[in-house]
C-alpha cells in the first residue's frame, strides 16, 4: 500500500499524549493548536492532511454510508472496556509505583475494543454477535477509561499513610477502609463532570482553544477505523502494532525477572569495574545504567524529545553533578552497601536518624524537586490568567443564567442576577449534537452530588475520625481544581494533579495549625484532604475528556455516563485489590526500613510525605542548604515558565519548544533511578527519527506500539508480583549474573 493510500485509513493524525496522575501528574509533550502534525510530513503529503482535517470543536460529520446503530450500551461493549481498563488500573499502579507515571486507557480501549468486537460482530451468538459502530466502540473506550482510573491515590497518598504509620500494617487489614474511601472519591467526579460536560465542551472550547489532544485522537482513531471505505485497512495495521507490542513487552518482563542483569538491566559500569576500570564504581554508585523497559521507552515515544530530555536534564543535575558534590563536601551523606565490595555506597536511605543535619542525598534531593514542582505548576497557572478568568467568568454567566431562569418561574427577580445572566457565555458556543432526551437529566447529577457528599462525610469520619466540614471543604477544592485540571487537559493535555494535591496539602496544613491538630492527626487529614480532592479531580478531568470523545462521534451523553458509571464500579475494586497484591509481593512499598533498596521507589509518595511532613511538622526537618536551594531553583523554574510563556506569545513557538521542561526536571530530583529517564530518552529519540523518516509509518503505529508497550510491561509486572507472592520469582529461581554485587 502507498503512503498515499495509507494516508486516506489515517484521519487519527498528530501524536496524541497520555497524562500522569501521580509525581508528574500529566507531564506530556508541548502545547499543540491542531491534531494534525505541522512538522516532518512531505509537502505533497501535507496537503492531503490539511485536506482531511476536521474541525474537533464540533461533531464529526455523519458517514452517510454507515448503518445506523441502536442500543450501543451493550454487554459486549461494556464488559470488554472494563477488562482493557482493568489491564490499565494494574499497569498503572505498576508504573505509578516505579516513577510516579500513569496514564490513561482512552487509546487502547479504542484499539482493543475494536480489534475484539469486531471479530465478535461476525458471529451469529446473542449479546456478542451483530453490528459495531463507532459510538458503541466510544462505549468500549468509556468504560475503559472509567475502569483504568483512579491509580493515582495508591500510587502517592494511599502508601504515604502506610509509610507515616498513619494506618495498619498491612493494607489488607484496611482493604474495606480502602475500598469506601475510593468510591468517595470516584463518584464525586463522576457526578459532577456532567455540567462540566457542557460548559468546557460546548460552551467555551473553541474560546478557550480546549481541543482535547488525547480526546480528539481518540476519536479520530474511533471513526477512521469505522469509515465504510478503508476503515478496516487503517485499523488491522494498528491493531497488528498494538498486539505485538504488546506480546512483547509483556514476555520480556515476565521472562526477564529469572536473568534481570541479562536481559533487563545492562549494569555497564558494574561490568568496567569488574573488568578493572575501578573508578567506573563512582557510576554505579549513583544508579547510572541502562534498563530494557518496553513501558518506558513508549511513553517516551508519546512524550517527545522535550519532555524526554528535560527528564534526563533532571536526572544528570541530581545524581550526576549535585549529588556528589553534596557527599564531597559533606552536606549529605551514603552509607557502605556491601561486605564485599568496600567502595560500594548506597545514597538512597529515607530512614535518617538526624534529617536535618546529615541527611542521605535522596533526602535532601526531595525539597528541591517538590517546591520546582508545585512553583512550575502554579506558574503555568498564573501565566494563563487570563484565560482562566474567562472560564470562570463564563461559569458565574451560566451559573447566574440557571438561577434566573428558576427565579423567573416563580414570579421573582434579582437585578445584579438578571444583569448577569443577560450577559452571552461565550461567542463561540457550539451546537449540542444530542436532544434532551439523550442528556443527563440534572436531577441525576444533581442528587449523585449531595448523596456522594453526605456519604464522604459519613464515610471519612467513621473510619478516618474526619471532621464533617474537612470532608466538605476536600471537595470544594476537589471541584474548584477541577475546573483548572479540565481546562489544563483541554488546552495542553496536561493534567496538573500536583497543583490539585499539594494545594490542597498546603491548604489543609494551614487549617490544622489554626486549629491547633496534633502532630499525627494533621499529618493524617493532610494527606486524606490531598487524596480526596486529587482523586475527584483527576477522576471528573478523565470523564470530561471522555465526554468530548462521545461529544466528537455523536454518541448520547446519557449512555456514555451510565458506561462511565459501571467502569468506575470495577475501578473501585481493582485499584485497592491491586495496591495490596503489590505490598504484599513487595513490602518495602510502604515501609521505610526496607526502602533503600526497593524496586518502587515511588517518588509521588515522597513528595506526599514530603509536604505532609513540612506542613505539619514543628521542627520543620528541611536542611537549610537544601531549603536555599530549592528556593533558587523554583524561582529559575519560573522564570523559565514565563520565558516560554512569553516566547509562544511574541511568535517564537520554534524557540520556546527548546525551553525545558522544569516540572519534568523535577521530577529527577524526586527519583534517584535514573534508568528511567535514560530509557525515555530512547524512546523519544526513536520517535523523533521515525517521525523525520518514515511519517505515515508513524502516524499508523506510533501510539499503538507505545500503547501496547506499556500495557505490556504492566500486566507482566502484575504477573511478576504474583509468582512473588506463590515463590516462584525471580528472587527465587533467578540468576543475578551481571548485576552489582550479585544482587539486581
Amino acid at each position: 500500500m502507498s503512503d498515499k493510500q495509507q494516508l486516506q485509513d489515517i484521519e487519527a493524525s498528530g501524536q496524541p499524549v497520555s497524562h500522569s496522575d501521580a509525581a508528574v501528574d500529566g507531564i506530556a509533550g508541548e502545547k499543540r493548536n491542531s491534531v494534525v502534525p505541522s512538522e516532518g510530513i512531505p509537502d505533497d503529503l501535507k496537503e492531503e492532511l490539511e485536506q482531511t482535517h476536521i474541525d474537533v470543536y464540533s461533531p464529526f460529520p455523519i458517514d452517510e454510508d454507515a448503518k445506523e446503530e441502536g442500543n450501543i450500551l451493550t454487554v459486549r461493549a461494556v464488559v470488554i472496556g472494563c477488562i482493557l481498563g482493568a489491564l490499565v488500573n494494574a499497569s498503572n499502579v505498576y508504573l505509578g509505583l516505579k516513577t510516579g507515571w500513569t496514564f490513561t486507557a482512552n487509546m487502547l480501549g479504542a484499539l482493543g475494543g475494536f480489534a475484539v468486537i469486531k471479530l465478535f460482530s461476525l458471529t451469529k451468538i446473542p449479546f456478542i454477535g451483530g453490528y459495531f459502530g463507532p459510538m458503541e466502540n466510544n462505549i468500549v473506550q468509556t468504560a475503559a477509561t472509567a475502569a483504568g482510573g483512579l491509580g493515582t491515590i495508591f500510587v502517592s497518598a494511599v502508601p504515604a499513610l502506610y509509610q507515616m504509620n498513619l494506618l495498619s500494617k498491612d493494607p489488607a487489614d484496611d482493604y474495606w477502609k480502602l475500598i469506601a474511601f475510593t468510591a468517595v472519591s470516584a463518584y464525586f467526579g463522576f457526578c459532577f463532570a456532567v455540567p462540566l460536560r457542557k460548559f468546557f465542551i460546548i460552551h467555551i472550547a473553541r474560546e478557550l482553544n480546549l481541543v482535547y489532544p488525547t480526546a480528539s485522537a481518540t476519536a479520530l482513531t474511533i471513526r477512521s477505523m469505522h469509515l465504510s471505505t478503508g476503515g478496516m485497512e487503517s485499523a488491522k495495521a494498528r491493531i497488528k502494532g498494538l498486539s505485538i507490542a504488546f506480546i512483547f513487552a509483556f514476555i520480556l518482563r515476565v521472562v526477564s525477572q529469572y536473568a534481570v542483569g541479562i536481559l533487563w538491566d545492562w549494569h555497564v559500569f558494574w561490568w568496567i569495574y569488574t573488568w578493572g576500570g575501578k573508578g567506573a564504581i563512582a557510576l554505579v554508585n549513583w544508579g547510572w545504567y541502562i534498563e530494557w523497559t518496553p513501558a518506558f521507552i513508549g511513553s517516551g515515544m508519546l512524550v517527545g524529545l522535550n519532555a524526554a530530555y528535560s527528564f534526563l536534564a533532571g536526572s544528570i543535575i541530581a545524581w550526576g553533578i549535585i549529588g556528589p558534590t553534596l557527599v564531597a563536601y559533606d552536606a549529605a551523606f551514603c552509607a557502605h552497601a556491601s561486605e564485599n565490595y568496600p567502595d560500594m555506597w548506597t545514597c538512597n536511605s529515607l530512614r535518617l536518624a538526624d534529617p536535618k543535619n546529615a541527611p542521605s542525598p535522596r533526602y535532601w534531593m526531595i525539597w528541591p524537586g517538590v517546591l520546582l514542582m508545585m512553583a512550575v505548576s502554579f506558574a503555568e497557572l498564573a501565566v494563563n490568567y487570563k484565560i482562566i478568568g474567562k472560564a470562570f467568568g463564563a461559569a458565574g454567566t451560566l451559573t447566574a443564567k440557571r438561577v434566573n431562569t428558576y427565579l423567573q418561574r416563580r414570579g421573582k427577580s434579582v437585578g445584579f442576577i438578571s444583569k448577569m445572566a443577560a450577559k452571552p457565555i461565550s461567542a463561540d458556543t457550539v451546537e449540542d449534537p444530542s436532544p434532551k432526551e439523550d442528556q443527563v437529566p440534572t436531577w441525576m447529577w444533581a442528587i449523585g452530588c449531595v448523596g456522594v457528599v453526605i456519604l464522604t462525610c459519613v464515610v471519612l469520619g467513621l473510619q478516618y475520625s474526619f471532621p464533617v466540614g474537612y470532608s466538605i471543604l476536600s471537595l470544594v477544592l476537589g471541584l474548584f481544581f477541577a475546573l483548572l485540571a479540565i481546562q489544563c487537559t483541554g488546552a495542553t493535555d496536561i493534567t496538573p494533579i500536583t497543583t490539585v494535591s499539594k494545594a490542597s496539602q498546603l491548604i489543609m496544613g494551614g487549617v490544622t495549625k489554626g486549629q491547633g491538630t496534633g502532630v499525627q492527626t494533621a499529618q493524617l487529614y493532610n494527606l486524606m484532604a490531598g487524596a480526596v480532592a486529587a482523586g475527584a479531580a483527576s477522576q471528573s478531568t478523565d470523564l470530561v475528556n471522555d465526554f468530548k470523545v462521545g461529544f466528537l462521534l455523536r454518541t448520547p451523553p446519557r449512555v456514555q455516563w451510565y458506561a462511565q458509571g459501571i467502569g468506575s464500579f470495577v475501578s473501585i475494586w481493582l485499584a485497592p485489590s491491586i495496591f495490596v497484591l503489590f505490598t504484599k509481593a513487595y513490602p518495602c512499598i510502604i515501609d521505610l526500613e526496607l526502602s533503600d533498596s526497593c524496586d518502587f521507589l515511588a517518588p509521588s509518595v515522597s513528595a506526599w510525605r514530603a509536604v505532609a511532613v513540612a506542613m505539619t511538622d514543628p521542627s520543620f526537618p528541611i536542611p537549610t542548604s537544601s531549603g536555599i536551594f530549592a528556593i533558587v531553583i523554583s524561582i529559575v523554574g519560573v522564570l523559565v515558565v514565563i520565558g516560554r510563556h512569553w516566547l509562544n506569545a511574541s511568535g517564537h513557538v520554534k524557540a520556546a519548544k527548546f525551553m525545558p521542561n522544569m516540572m519534568v526536571l523535577g521530577l529527577g530530583f524526586l527519583l534517584p533511578q535514573t534508568q528511567y529517564s535514560i530509557a525515555m530518552s530512547i524512546g523519544a529519540t526513536i520517535a523523533f527519527v521515525w517521525l523525520k523518516k518514515w511519517p505515515v509509518k508513524f502516524e499508523i503505529y506510533c501510539f499503538s506500539v507505545a500503547a501496547g508497550l506499556i500495557a505490556g510491561e504492566g500486566i507482566g509486572g502484575v504477573i511478576n508480583a504474583l509468582f512473588q507472592v506463590v515463590n516462584i520469582g525471580g528472587n527465587t529461581l533467578g540468576t543475578n549474573v551481571g548485576c552489582p554485587d550479585s544482587a539486581c
